[in-house]
């Protein structure tokens, strides 16, 4: 299983929120560049980046310093964040990011993914955030009447190869990942599922991988020091 260390943006720093409220946010690392280069060093194969400020305002804020930290840490990075148009796709891929995640567009302009994937196939994830199992939009400010597994299977059907699933009540908590919600999705779909939210243990990991996921994130329990670096590439090599 891929364990991805997250970096979430906000004015340029390095921060994580508690159930995604932007109320809530605490600065990790004043400096992304830096703490890119400390989660490759330290042995991560991939780093999962979000730009919060670009969720809010549907445009790459944090673009420069995103090409910054692949620059410095010299690994794939996949990132989401406000990516609405084709123009924001085409330019993140084209500025050498591995992998973008389109998360409230694939619920409100299934259309644009279905273009994008057509375009770029397995560059392409779709990210679905959920609260109760209900589809969230806009940053997480705003709740649809769409249940995730439905969405999930209409994303199958347009040939999505990665998705990520977050359980936003789970996110930032160190509560532990909603293992029931992420078994139901991989009986649902056949696409490589991410588990993200509420990771707080090497065993929560263990307990991820048991699912037979592609791959899970890991945020805040890196940050205080729950997991490591170590545990997490000990978890990968891991077969069950």
């Amino acid at each position: 299983m891929q364990i991805f260390p997250a970096i979430d943006l906000k004015n340029g720093q390095c921060v994580r929120l508690f159930q995604g409220d932007f109320t809530k946010k605490t600065i990790v690392n004043p400096d992304p560049v830096a703490q890119a280069t400390t989660f490759a060093r330290d042995g991560a194969s991939y780093l999962h980046i979000v730009d919060l400020d670009g969720a809010l305002e549907g445009r790459p804020v944090n673009l420069e310093v995103i090409k910054e930290m692949k620059k410095a840490s010299a690994i794939p990075v996949q990132v989401g964040g406000g990516i609405r148009s084709m123009a924001q796709v085409d330019y993140y891929l084209q500025s050498g990011i591995d992998r973008v995640i389109i998360g409230s567009a694939a619920l409100t302009d299934p259309d644009f993914l279905q273009t994008a994937v057509q375009k770029y196939g397995p560059k392409i994830i779709a990210g679905i955030d959920a609260k109760n199992g209900y589809v969230a939009t806009s940053g997480w400010l705003d709740v649809s009447q769409v249940n995730y597994l439905d969405l999930a299977k209409k994303m199958e059907q347009m040939q999505v190869k990665t998705i990520i699933y977050t359980d936003i009540s789970r996110d930032g908590t160190l509560t532990g990942p909603n293992l029931t919600q992420m078994e139901a999705l991989k009986n649902h779909v056949a696409v490589n599922l991410i588990a993200s939210g509420g990771v707080s243990s090497q065993k929560d990991l263990e307990n991820l991988a048991k699912l037979n996921l592609y791959g899970a994130i890991a945020g805040k329990a890196l940050y205080n020091k729950n997991i490591s670096m170590a545990d997490i590439i000990e978890v990968e090599r891991l077969a069950y």
